[in-house]
């Protein structure tokens, strides 16, 4: 019973929350940018073309995927990364404002449209009102969705569950099962219900938020300005021993002990015996 109520066991399960979230908001949106970029090809290159870009999307999201640790090691890439989450939050609220100001039938119908180019059908681009483009440019236009999705959702399962290995690694195999197997049905489900779109750009937010604090302080640490940092800002902010053990575990070596020599000397109990030679008590 004691491990249920541990702190740690609270922390991952946090985690898993946010990670699954995540990719559940982030799914459906990878499905509507993919099928509005396919629905400007003849209906019977759009699956050929969305198969191609599905394919790359997950060799991509595999491929950030091994790399993120080493990623996420890099100084400032942490507070580079919540600064990117910012905005796919500012581009979510945006998504969420326009498809709250249409009309639910009108959504609904554009979601219909996005996903039947989707899953290759739907009317030709002419019926759509789109220019019809070639497939190799339609197929460069679904690479870069993908590729912004992927980068996107790696991001932000990295900076939920970056903690926790085990749940980053969970969360990114998820997504791309989400994206193969239920990314249009989640599209449904979003426009459906709104109010999932909003709790999930909470959590989006809240990620991106803690990936800049961290990612800030992260950098001041390895970057030897503790002192400056400490000497300018309020004393509830500043940058603790115990925030320096954790921000310098990456550094190895000569780099790794003058990262924590800004956490000052270690303090030393001194005994009594200790303080007098013959172990007497002063006089």
């Amino acid at each position: 019973m004691e491990f249920l109520s541990s702190p740690e066991l609270a922390s991952q399960a946090a985690a898993l929350g946010q990670v699954l979230m995540i990719d559940l908001v982030l799914a459906g949106d990878n499905a509507v940018a993919v099928g509005l970029a396919a629905a400007a090809l003849a209906p019977e290159q759009r699956k050929k073309a969305i198969l191609i870009g599905l394919a790359a999307a997950v060799v991509l999201r595999i491929g950030f995927a091994l790399i993120t640790v080493q990623l996420l090691a890099i100084i400032g890439l942490l507070l580079a990364g919540g600064i990117l989450l910012l905005w796919v939050c500012w581009k979510m609220w945006r998504e969420l404002q326009e498809q709250r100001t249409h009309d639910q039938a009108e959504a609904e119908a554009e979601l219909e449209t996005a996903l039947s180019a989707h899953h290759g059908g739907g009317p030709p681009p002419e019926a759509l009102g789109i220019k019809r483009k070639t497939f190799a440019a339609a197929l460069i236009q679904i690479m870069i969705a993908d590729v912004t999705m992927s980068l996107d959702n790696v991001l932000a399962v990295a900076g939920a569950a970056h903690e926790h290995p085990w749940i980053m690694v969970f969360g990114l195999i998820l997504s791309i099962a989400l994206m193969g197997v239920a990314a249009t049905f989640i599209a449904k489900l979003l426009t459906k219900h709104r109010w999932i779109g909003y709790v999930g750009l909470v959590i989006v937010l809240y990620v991106a938020l803690h990936m800049v604090w961290d990612g800030y302080r992260a950098t001041t640490v390895r970057a030897l300005a503790v002192a400056q940092h400490n000497s300018f800002a309020p004393a509830f902010l500043d940058i603790g021993a115990e925030e320096i053990g954790k921000f310098c575990k990456p550094e190895v070596g000569a780099k790794l002990t003058v990262c924590m020599a800004q956490a000052g000397p270690v303090p030393v109990a001194v005994t009594p015996a200790a303080a007098s030679p013959s172990g007497a008590s002063p006089a």
